[in-house]
């Protein structure tokens, strides 16, 4: 599997990021959307080692077998209003092998910069919170083969339940028209062009990352 790299460092972007004003009390919540297999989680990463550690919070953890798109009640009572007080959040990640919620719950304090990494992360019910919304821009077909590809056929059996359910959430619910800017991998990096919803003409986003 072609492993992605940023090319120079990804610091341009993350001092856009940090001069966005705050969106969630303290908090400027940027969202990492785009296709299951388009490459959030690691570009996330890169993103938050960019921004000096930021925190990432995966939506995978507020997910269930049942609920593939239902976490966003989940998210904002146990994370999102707490963030918005100003006050650290505390949240049980889902287990995807034991099928439960963990006993054990995680702290996350108020930062400058928090990261939402998932499927769905720059919905309708999470724009209002967000300070950008940054959208994977892989087409579907590519990024759900090179998911399936990674998952290997052990996982033939969820990818055949995510498929339409991913289909149906973005056709009732798309994140891609609000994204303030489009990241697209290359062999040398990341690329980040203006997205649909830029709206900064004067200083554009477009650079190499």
């Amino acid at each position: 599997m072609r492993t992605y790299r940023p090319v120079g460092s990804l610091d341009a972007l993350a001092r856009r990021l940090r001069a966005l004003p705050p969106s969630c009390g303290p908090v400027r919540l940027v969202a990492v959307d785009g296709h299951a297999g388009s490459g959030k989680t690691t570009f996330a990463g890169h993103l938050a080692e960019a921004l000096g550690g930021a925190p990432v919070l995966h939506t995978d953890d507020f997910a269930t077998h049942e609920e593939l798109f239902g976490w966003a009640g989940r998210l904002h009572t146990h994370v999102l209003a707490p963030l918005a007080r100003g006050t650290a959040a505390r949240y049980a990640p889902y287990d995807w092998v034991e099928r439960r919620f963990a006993t054990a719950r995680r702290r996350l304090d108020p930062a400058p910069v928090v990261l939402l990494e998932g499927v769905g992360s720059g919905r309708r019910a999470m724009r209002p919170r967000l300070a950008q919304l940054l959208w994977m821009d892989l087409p579907e077909r590519d990024s759900w083969r090179r998911g399936q590809l990674r998952d290997g056929p052990g996982m033939s059996a969820f990818w055949d339940g995510w498929l339409p359910a991913e289909r149906a959430h973005f056709a009732a619910d798309p994140s891609r028209p609000y994204a303030g800017a489009l990241v697209q991998q290359r062999k040398e990096g990341y690329e980040v062009l203006p997205g649909p919803a830029a709206t900064d003409g004067n200083t554009p986003w477009p650079h190499t990352a």
